[in-house]
């Protein structure tokens, strides 16, 4: 049965392939065919996959595609990783991925670019699946770049949109620069270790850093810290997350499928991947926890504040990401991946359902004629009654998120709350109590942002005629978002108290993947504060709702600068664009005129290069052209005129006579020479 696993990464390609070279002869049927038929069939390899390797007891295999790279000590071959955390994420990237790509037909349907989405849609599951399925860090980079290429086609999808004609490719350049800077990190981690090892393949990596133990903690910090840079860059933490916001520019689709389910969480599979090496750095473990908890706070607060619906979901993906970053630091590693999972669940549920939303308002807008932007949350209100199923699907997908019981994304956030209170107050570490406060704060705000949306969305009357006049979606759209909604509602069931059966599927990999009892207080204390937090959002904006669609946000006026503050983002933006950009800026500007143009155009090429050609020419036109090579040839044509004039022209009687002379002379001296010849 392993044997087939290569056919996981083929169909993807091959759905990807066919819509490249035929989409111009298929219509938009047969294109989706092919792109959902091949992320299927991937999704059904995958099952396979696990299935045999609970057959084989759990056996870590791995699949030899071909050979790769050698190159004097370093043999990299380019084969499949078989063990429970790698087919953990493959199901995951390929069950979510299919569901996304169906709801993207209909979402999707009648744009001019229909294929190309599929086209890159296909190519990143590919992408994604060599990054989990990878065998060594290398091979894993090549998916990590794979999925930083798709994120910035994707989200400049649209790229004649957006701000100025130009707002939504400068959204993916930006994405695409800031994951750069995470993954240099990456890049000298896998240096360092080659370096040490000779090796990158995972077993011998993670080999060498178990058994030489303290002997290379100090490099083991090192090394760590740098895949934390990585994992900030890809899973938009504390300071790199400011790529993914802009990042909504994307279709949603592209939302929901790389920038809450899949792609984002890659920083958290390369820390649970390379956790013998986090477990001999201290350091680096109380720093990514700290980085996560800081990420889940920060990224809530400014959630609270924004209007625009795929924007309040793109930093509470942040703030989740920063949960699961939060456990993997503390050693919770089955929480993390147990929240990672329940995520792709709830907000790619919340991400297709706001497309959803997205979608029937613009269509009320074309039937009204009113051009309102139908991603702001102020032109929104009483779509319950227009959207039921929409809805309903979004408020599985809320309360999940929020952490109530017995949703999904209470069971996860439990565990990782659990996980810091055993470190912080079990233990006695500082920094297990300040994630605990951290998280427990971030979650309250989650559970109140989520009030504050679903009710300015689906509550209160219309306050706009486009919402209004909105429709709910065919079924192509709904029926993801109804199976995505049931697994948001049983998720949880992955990993129930006593049963931890996602930890004893992934202690199969390593023995550090092990979870904690059930903490009643703990569980208790998370459900009250996020019910309070609920009814305190009910009271705030239910039973004030916003009267038109100018209004200023009911918190405004309590919080006043504080609200504008996390309005803007904790001015992130303005702080890189007044330092990091500015100072970017400068040096383009230095380099584009003072050395460019000033130096090199004007000084180099204009006064020594063309100025020393303009004189090479001058004298090669003057003195040599004119004075030696003109008189020269001119007086080689007057030698042959006079020549030719003097002594042939002469010769040219005109009499047969003498030029039948002139043949028996010529004939005499021929034959005069032969006897001469003869003669000696």
């Amino acid at each position: 049965m392993l044997e087939i696993l290569p056919l996981i990464l083929v169909f993807p390609l091959a759905g990807m392939l066919l819509n490249a070279v035929f989409s111009r002869w298929m219509d938009e049927t047969w294109i989706a065919i092919f792109a959902c038929g091949a992320s299927g069939t991937a999704f059904v390899i995958a099952i396979l996959q696990a299935i045999a390797l609970s057959g084989n007891h759990f056996h870590v295999e791995t699949v030899l595609i071909a050979d790769w790279i050698t190159i004097g000590n370093l043999h990299l071959p380019w084969q499949m990783r078989v063990d429970t955390l790698s087919l953990t994420m493959m199901m995951l990237v390929t069950g979510v991925g299919t569901l996304i790509h169906i709801y993207a037909v209909g979402y999707m349907r009648g744009d001019p670019r229909f294929a190309r989405f599929f086209i890159y849609l296909n190519l990143f599951i590919t992408m994604m699946l060599v990054l989990v399925a990878a065998d060594n860090y290398l091979m894993l980079f090549v998916g990590w770049e794979g999925v930083g290429l798709c994120s910035y086609l994707l989200i400049g999808f649209w790229y004649d949109k957006g701000d100025n004609g130009v707002g939504n490719a400068r959204a993916g350049r930006k994405a695409f620069v800031v994951n750069r800077v995470g993954d240099m990190g990456f890049l000298i981690a896998m240096f360092l270790m080659f370096g040490a090892v000779g090796s990158l393949n995972f077993d011998d990596v993670l080999y060498f850093f178990e058994h030489n133990g303290v002997e290379v903690a100090g490099l083991a910090t090192v090394v760590t810290l740098l895949l934390l840079v990585g994992a900030v860059g890809k899973s938009a933490q504390i300071p790199l997350f400011v790529w993914l916001p802009d990042a909504m520019a994307g279709p949603t689709p592209v939302s929901a499928l790389i920038h809450a389910a899949t792609m984002v969480t890659a920083g958290i599979y390369i820390i649970a991947r390379s956790a013998p090496i986090f477990a001999l750095a201290p350091v680096s473990q109380t720093t990514v926890a700290l980085v996560g908890a800081s990420t889940a706070f920060m990224a809530g607060t400014i959630a609270v504040t924004q209007w625009d619906i795929k924007r309040v979901l793109a930093y509470s993906t942040i703030s989740q990401l920063g949960f699961m970053v939060a456990a993997v630091g503390l050693g919770g590693y089955v929480a993390g991946m147990f929240h990672l999972i329940t995520h792709a669940f709830f907000k790619a549920l919340l991400f297709l359902a706001a497309g959803s939303v997205i979608h029937g308002v613009e269509h009320g807008g074309h039937h009204t004629h009113d051009h309102c932007d139908a991603q702001d949350m102020r032109n929104m209100g009483g779509l319950r009654h227009r959207m039921r199923i929409t809805f309903w699907v979004y408020l599985v997908g809320a309360v999940s998120l929020a952490g109530v019981f017995p949703f999904s994304g209470f069971w996860s956030k439990d565990e990782i709350l659990a996980d810091a209170w055993n470190v912080g107050v079990v233990q006695g570490h500082w920094h297990g109590v300040a994630v605990y406060v951290l998280l427990v704060l971030a979650a309250i705000l989650t559970a109140f942002y989520m009030t504050r949306q679903i009710v300015m969305v689906f509550f209160g009357e219309p306050r706009s005629s486009a919402a209004e006049q909105a429709i709910e979606n065919p079924p192509v759209m709904t029926t993801p978002l109804i199976v995505l909604a049931v697994l948001s509602v049983v998720g949880g069931a992955l990993n129930l108290p006593g049963w931890h059966t996602l930890g004893h599927w992934l202690e199969h990999t390593h023995h550090f993947f092990h979870g904690l009892d059930f903490n009643l207080g703990v569980a208790l204390g998370s459900t009250v504060f996020a019910l309070l937090s609920i009814w305190i959002g009910t009271l705030v904006y239910y039973r004030r709702p916003l009267e038109n669609a100018t209004a200023p946000d009911q918190l405004e006026g309590v919080l006043g600068p504080v609200f504008r503050f996390l309005y803007c983002k904790w001015h992130v933006d303005e702080l890189y664009s007044k330092t990091i950009m500015a100072l970017y800026e400068w040096k383009a500007r230095f380099l584009a005129f003072q050395v460019d143009w000033y130096f090199w155009h004007d000084f180099v090429h204009e006064q020594l290069i063309a100025s020393a050609f303009r004189g090479v020419t001058v004298v090669l036109s003057g003195p040599v052209d004119k004075g030696v090579i003109n008189p020269f040839f001119d007086g080689m044509a007057q030698l042959v005129r006079t020549f030719a004039t003097r002594v042939l022209r002469p010769l040219q009687t005109g009499y047969v006579r003498n030029y039948a002379l002139g043949v028996m002379l010529g004939v005499i001296i021929v034959l005069g020479m032969i006897f001469v010849n003869e003669g000696m």
